[in-house]
């Protein structure tokens, strides 16, 4: 990896694993690029999701290959961009690292239990459990193979999440 090169960052894991609140406080704090990867989805992935029907992998192709261009345009001008993207399925890394030497991943680790305290805990928020149930299901852990995905424990405060995601980036 050279250091001239700007970096990529995927912020991965399950619905409730706290990616978009660790993405926006880190992206605050070193300036860097951000992008809620869900705000890539074409107009048909939107309704199909909105009228309660799951995405199948032919729905999340255009999706993926709009987040690997947008990678790459946050990269030229951003010394580091953070991306929230679940990337629950190797393939869809795999999609995600194309073309991208600068990229890589770090995966919000939670297990079962923990998500679903926190999302039933979310105040506001209807917890749909079947939702979790399916994430899980889908989910492919990053094996030793992937070095590129640093994996940190979300079962400790939000702010020490933050804390070792920051450093994490930094290199400390």
């Amino acid at each position: 990896m050279t250091h001239n090169q700007n970096r990529i960052y995927i912020l991965m894991g399950v619905s409730g694993s706290g990616k978009s609140a660790v993405a926006s406080a880190v992206a605050r704090q070193l300036s860097a690029g951000f992008l809620d990867g869900d705000f890539l989805h074409p107009r048909s992935n939107i309704l199909k999701m909105a009228s309660g029907e799951a995405l199948d992998d032919s729905d999340r192709a255009p999706w993926l290959a709009a987040l690997n261009d947008a990678a790459f345009a946050m990269q030229r001008t951003h010394s580091v961009s953070i991306i929230v993207c679940s990337a629950l399925k190797k393939n869809y890394r795999d999609r995600l690292r194309a073309g991208h030497s600068n990229l890589s991943f770090i995966y919000l680790q939670g297990d079962f239990p923990l998500i679903e305290q926190r999302m039933v805990a979310r105040r506001g928020h209807f917890f749909k459990p079947q939702m979790l149930i399916s994430q899980f299901a889908a989910l492919e852990q990053p094996g030793a193979e992937e070095r590129d995905v640093m994996a940190i424990d979300i079962s400790q405060p939000l702010a020490a999440v933050i804390a070792e995601t920051l450093q994490h980036i930094q290199g400390v």
